[in-house]
């Protein structure tokens, strides 16, 4: 059974940057440009992993990381930061985060940190 990965970020092009890279690597993939999307799709599908954007209109990432984490504790979340926020960085992981990327970010740097996350069944 492949591993669910879900993808938020507002900008469309690292989405599809990123979706083609996971489902290449053999991970079923979601994506959402905003909150509402990633919460409902957390609800519906219960991805093992997000990468989560910190900077979206609306509702801003750690809003959404506080309602993955009420949602479900076990959902592992590695941020996204275009901003050397320290604080931010700090506040996500305090509230559950495993890991940071600073963007723009190296992709095998990320596929590797997945991998090591939420490893493929061979």
């Amino acid at each position: 059974m492949s591993k669910k990965l879900l993808i938020v970020d507002d900008q469309y092009g690292i989405r599809i940057l990123l979706n083609e890279v996971f489902q290449k690597e053999g991970y079923q993939t979601f994506q959402a440009s905003n909150g509402m999307q990633a919460l409902q799709i957390v609800e519906q599908d219960r991805p093992d992993l997000v990468l989560l954007d910190m900077k979206i209109p609306g509702m801003d990432g750690i809003e959404i990381l506080k309602r993955l984490k009420e949602m479900d504790q076990s959902i592992e979340v590695f941020i996204m930061t275009a901003y050397g926020e320290l604080d931010m960085i700090q506040q996500a992981k305090d509230l559950g985060a495993r890991t940071h990327f600073a963007k723009p970010f190296d992709i095998d740097e990320i596929r590797a940190a997945v991998k090591a996350q939420a490893p493929l069944e061979a």
